[in-house]
């Protein structure tokens, strides 16, 4: 059993306390606590953020074992004592239960994936994501990089030709390089997506749901400071700090776009390139976000894909004849990729370019997205 002290215990209560009341995401949660009580050193946050991001993980495991009436304290003292890889092999525990996700998602995911592949994908949501990052290649370059990190022991992603991997944690915000705008920090899925976009010097392209603008700036260096990318979002706040990383990483030739701006009329039928990163399950990320699957319902599902729909379709408008626009979630649910893939090439005016790309979330790999490339016709 692992010793805790009453520091420790104090601040992880209170976290799980707020935590459950909070209507943010727990990450968002934790830096607002931590930010709050910045006399907790960096020992302590690492045991704090490391058990409390443990116990979203396992809840479902720490709450059948746990003793009745169900409390935090107890959560506490049975994760302490949990070894969830032995529970994973003992039959008698429900299988949702063994791997920790809610009876409807876990059902739902056999039933969309198969039992094998939902079994794994559940093993691999409850392990920590790798730490990585991507190379601003308008600045700096991946071997530059790898050099003068070489006391952190990173490497390069296997597929990502701009992508370094750390193995382990790093405050990466407070590095010079961060603040130079050398790199971002992006999962290695993520970066290949981005890729899709093969836009050249002169073209015009959309990013349509744009957020802070983690894609753009993967593929922002192919446009060599020519032409025009533009970012549009229905978050303002997500467009504001999109901006501030479009300038750290010295990206000029962009512009951004509020769901509202009368600019976005004169814009239809000019693009070159359009990508749409639809809203979608996040269920690729869940191991980022542990949290999101207690969360999750069947219903979501279907809301989501009629909105993608609904985005897509509204995204071509954009589209010049002849231009290429790329759909991506980062979801591993075929109703959310290949069925929406298959939807659009029979409902709208394009043409699948063949192969999708896909990945799937496996321990220390890559996170779960889905890209696949059209044709407007």
């Amino acid at each position: 059993m692992q010793e805790i002290t009453p520091f420790r215990r104090k601040h992880l209560l209170q976290v799980l306390q707020d935590s459950e009341q909070a209507t943010r995401p727990s990450d968002a949660a934790l830096s607002t606590y931590f930010h709050i009580h910045r006399t907790i050193g960096s020992k302590d946050r690492r045991w704090i953020s490391e058990t409390f991001y443990g116990m979203i993980r396992w809840s479902g495991l720490i709450d059948y074992f746990s003793p009745r009436p169900i409390s935090n304290e107890n959560r506490i003292e049975t994760y302490l004592k949990l070894n969830p890889s032995e529970c994973l092999q003992d039959i008698s525990i429900p299988a949702h239960v063994r791997v920790s996700f809610p009876k409807h998602f876990y059902n739902l995911l056999v039933e969309s994936l198969g039992f094998e592949k939902a079994w794994g994908f559940c093993q691999a949501s409850n392990d920590q994501a790798p730490t990585t990052v991507r190379v601003n290649l308008l600045k700096s370059s991946r071997d530059d990089l790898l050099a003068r990190w070489k006391d952190f022991q990173a490497f390069p992603c296997k597929d990502s030709s701009s992508g370094i991997v750390f193995p382990q944690r790093v405050n990466f915000f407070g590095l010079p390089e961060f603040k130079e705008g050398l790199f971002e920090v992006q999962d290695e899925a993520s970066q290949l997506v981005s890729a899709r976009i093969e836009a050249g010097p002169g073209d015009q392209v959309l990013d349509f749901c744009s957020g802070s603008g983690g894609k753009t700036l993967a593929f922002a260096h192919l446009l060599e400071g020519k032409g025009q990318i533009y970012l549009h979002d229905v978050r303002s706040a997500a467009l504001e700090q999109a901006k501030k990383r479009l300038h750290r990483a010295g990206i000029q030739n962009s512009q951004l776009l509020l769901n509202d701006s009368p600019q976005k009329t004169r814009l239809k039928g000019k693009m070159d390139w359009v990508l749409v990163d639809t809203p979608c399950s996040g269920s690729g990320t869940l191991r980022r976000n542990p949290d999101m699957k207690w969360k999750f319902s069947p219903e979501d599902l279907t809301r989501l894909v009629l909105l993608q729909r609904e985005i897509f379709q509204e995204a071509l408008q954009y589209l010049k004849p002849g231009g290429k626009i790329v759909y991506s979630t980062c979801s591993i649910f075929p109703q959310e990729n290949e069925e929406q893939a298959r939807y659009f090439e029979e409902n709208f005016n394009v043409e699948s370019l063949p192969p999708h790309f896909f990945s799937f979330p496996a321990k220390g790999g890559m996170d779960g997205f889905f890209a696949a490339t059209f044709k407007r016709t």
